[in-house]
């Protein structure tokens, strides 16, 4: 089942300082795609909702349709900040908004689509810092997480820009370059020029389901240079394409049953190996997906045997790399 375009996080978090000009890059949201030929469209919609219980017009904050790009369309000024802060006393104020994605061009105030993402947004009672005064860390990498998720089986795209666009645009004065570090022979690719990443061919959570690399950041200013290195790491979704299969090919079991055996006595078992999913919880899900049947025409048997189902996660290393599964016995 195409399920369509999605976002490899579940949500972005960002900082906005008052002041800050109209036009300000704030943060760049990807997608990636379910089937090749789709093309993806972002869409703002609803209000800022500043807690649970309140929300307001969203009048500073837009996003470019094909691109992703979050920013400012309107300064915030501390007139603004009061009004969307609990009150004027607090230093910084949370508020969230909805990302959509969409196919095709979004129509007006149309907001139905389930799928979307959520961007945190820090508004911070003071004007952006100088370049000089942040950190290495700070320059380079927002608080996020790099944690990423990527459906199996789907087409290559870039998922993740290393460079902060806000930074960018603010320090053009200091020259910040990156690194992926990994392994020979990962499936991503950095991009010097763009500083995208991006996952160059289709993934097998059954191979591997989790790879961990580390973004290297570099700051150099004048003759000053400053490293930082955080884990970047990728989580591979499941989709339920690999059939269940039985140890050794033995698809059956005999049973002896003797005469004067205890109820709850296991008269034969029977193991079966599902690579492609783990036990869910509820637990119920996991055994609706198997079922053991007595194939009988005989009451008798009906009445006095029955097939217990149990099921536990185990691990399979398929190239040496630990992935989740599930035994099923019978």
């Amino acid at each position: 089942v195409a399920l369509g375009l999605y976002f490899p996080r579940k949500e972005y978090l960002e900082n906005v300082y008052i002041d800050e000009p109209a036009g300000m890059p704030l943060l760049r949201i990807h997608a990636l795609k379910d089937s090749p030929e789709e093309v993806a469209h972002f869409h703002l919609c609803q209000n800022l909702i500043i807690s649970r219980a309140r929300s307001h017009e969203n009048n500073w904050f837009q996003i470019k349709e094909k691109t992703g790009l979050l920013y400012l369309s309107r300064s915030l000024d501390r007139e603004d900040f009061n009004m969307l802060s609990v009150g004027n006393w607090m230093p910084l104020s949370k508020v969230m908004l909805h990302v959509f994605l969409s196919s095709h061009p979004f129509q007006e105030k149309e907001c139905d689509s389930a799928t979307r993402t959520a961007v945190f947004l820090s508004l911070i009672n003071a004007t952006a810092p100088a370049c000089s005064s942040l950190t290495a860390r700070q320059l380079c990498f927002t608080e996020m997480d790099l944690s990423f998720h990527i459906k199996e089986n789907k087409p290559p795209g870039t998922f993740h820009q290393l460079q902060l666009p806000s930074v960018h645009h603010l320090c053009q004065n200091l020259s910040i370059s990156y690194k992926l570090l990994a392994a020979e022979g990962v499936p991503f690719r950095y991009n010097e020029v763009t500083t995208s990443v991006q996952v160059t061919q289709r993934l097998d959570r059954e191979e591997r389901e989790r790879y961990e690399l580390i973004a290297k950041c570099t700051v150099r200013e004048g003759l000053r240079e400053m490293q930082v290195e955080v884990p970047f790491l990728v989580n591979v979704l499941d989709e339920d394409d690999s059939p269940p299969f039985l140890p050794n090919g033995t698809d059956t079991a005999d049973a002896i049953v003797e005469f004067n055996r205890k109820e709850g006595t296991v008269l034969s078992t029977l193991t079966v190996y599902d690579a492609d999913t783990t036990p869910i919880y509820p637990f119920e899900s996991s055994r609706r997906k198997y079922t053991g049947t007595i194939i009988t025409d005989d009451p008798w048997i009906s009445e006095t045997f029955r097939v217990e189902h149990i099921f536990d996660e185990i691990h399979f290393s398929p190239n040496g790399s630990q992935v989740r599964g599930t035994r099923h016995e019978y």
